[in-house]
């Protein structure tokens, strides 16, 4: 392939990116023309056996109140804010939807750190990654928390934006009718060059800041946790991931492996698995762990692995080919390249991993996830964390929902006015066709509800156990 990087940093430039932005999309570039591609095939791979348990650590590395007081002064909490929630139909940050009593992801957050800092000293900083498109929507959300958080120009720094490509002359893509149409996230991987160059990386390490907890906003199982921060500190290690067992639910999400060749950690996501080795990737007795994206960062190994690559981290570069527009397929065929913030495991030097339980992990990618997370199959803490209610020992309920009719948030809240039935002894809820439940639902180990009508059935208060119901 041949091309010319010239005009994407030109267009860069003129948009405002920072050198570490632009940098990091010409090493990805660089990627694309010399036919380099991110795939894993099993073959090159071997599971990862034999990972430490956070379980195991509570019981024997307890930090003491003054260690622990000394790590919480040196750590930042980051969320990544950056998403729209456009597959569920959402126009502002994900992150400002309410999941529970009114309450937002966003306002969850913010009631977390203040706790955390209640508890542990004001001295706990916390940022949000986020994009060029949530930012003025979570400025706003902010304001109430301003006088106990900080304002929304020092909680946000904003993740860079990078040019598509186009597939055909691998050229800057054009979309004269709406420019910023042409430009498209790095994905959350972007996090190193945008610390580094808002100039956050620098202020952090200045101000004695040596660890990061990053996450993801719409995982509120997500906290900062004082054993994992001093099992972190101990290892001085570069980064660490939290991972947790898959399940049935969880086939198509990036697992955790050991390289054959090198014995190093990596992770392998679905769009780096060939069609032929997808068996095998989503295996969950063979590849048992999956990546929370939960991740703690050292950040002055950070800064020197960046400094030793030009101000970069060559992490793979996952090639997503879409249409310009992605809601007009008749559109000119364009490359999104994309790099996984976790896919650092595998670059970095000095990274290990750690087994948690579900509790740290109830993230929202679609809506069937929020009609689960909406539910009683999980509690609100006294520390402000949503988590799987103990019934359900750490496996969340199977919701399948008809994309046809609850894709789009607002179509999921249409069938719920009454609240989400109780899921806490649900293991697999299906639903087809439209419908609206009536308050008092209770599921049961398998349901399903069926109706083959154009218009929206009820379904009647009751107790619903391993059945499937015609509407």
């Amino acid at each position: 392939m041949t091309g010319n990087a010239a005009p994407f940093r030109a267009l860069m430039e003129a948009d405002g990116q920072s050198e570490a932005a632009i940098r990091a999309f010409e090493a990805a570039y660089a990627q694309l023309l010399s036919g380099e591609t991110a795939m894993i095939g099993e073959e090159t791979i071997t599971p990862a056996t034999d990972l430490p348990e956070l379980d195991t650590i509570k019981t024997n590395e307890q930090p003491s109140a003054e260690e622990a007081a000394k790590l919480v002064d040196a750590t930042v909490v980051i969320k990544l804010n950056g998403g729209l929630g456009t597959g569920m139909g959402l126009e502002k940050a994900k992150s400002l939807l309410p999941v529970r009593d009114g309450q937002t992801f966003l306002d969850l957050i913010a009631r977390q750190i203040l706790q955390l800092r209640q508890a542990h000293g004001d001295a706990l900083r916390f940022l949000l990654m986020s994009s060029f498109a949530t930012r003025d929507d979570t400025a706003a959300a902010l304001q109430p928390y301003t006088d106990r958080l900080g304002t929304a120009e020092t909680l946000q720094f904003i993740q860079s934006r990078i040019p598509k490509v186009d597939a055909a002359t691998l050229a800057p893509a054009e979309c004269p009718e709406n420019a910023d149409m042409a430009w498209c996230p790095p994905g959350h991987g972007d996090i190193y060059a945008s610390l580094l160059g808002s100039g956050n990386l620098d202020r952090l390490l200045d101000e004695g800041v040596r660890y990061a907890f990053v996450s993801n906003s719409d995982n509120l199982g997500a906290t900062l946790d004082l054993d994992l921060l001093h099992h972190f500190a101990q290892t001085g290690d570069a980064f660490l991931m939290e991972v947790t067992r898959r399940t049935a639910a969880d086939r198509k999400g990036g697992h955790l492996a050991i390289d054959r060749q090198s014995g190093h950690l990596l992770l392998r996501e679905s769009a780096q698995c060939e069609e032929a080795d997808m068996p095998a990737f989503q295996d969950i007795d063979r590849h048992q762990y999956f990546n929370t994206n939960n991740l703690w960062l050292r950040l002055d190994l950070i800064k020197e692995a960046l400094d030793a690559h030009g101000g970069l981290l060559p992490l793979p570069v996952i090639r997503n080919q879409k249409t310009l527009n992605p809601r007009d397929k008749s559109t000119p065929k364009v490359f999104q390249l994309e790099v996984a913030m976790g896919a650092a495991i595998g670059t970095l030097d000095k990274t290990s991993a750690i087994i948690v339980d579900r509790t740290r992990f109830a993230p929202v990618k679609t809506t069937e996830d929020l009609f689960a997370l909406r539910s009683d199959a999980y509690i609100l803490t006294e520390d402000e964390r949503l988590e799987l209610h103990p019934d359900r020992a750490g496996i969340p309920p199977n919701v399948v929902l008809d994309s046809a009719h609850y894709k789009l948030v607002d179509q999921l809240d249409q069938a719920i006015p009454h609240g989400v039935p109780s899921l806490r002894e649900a293991q697999r809820l299906k639903v087809v066709g439209p419908v609206v439940f009536a308050s008092g639902v209770t599921i049961q180990g398998e349901v399903t509800f069926q109706n083959a009508q154009a218009e929206r059935a009820t379904v009647p208060a009751g107790i619903y156990k391993d059945q499937i119901v015609d509407l």
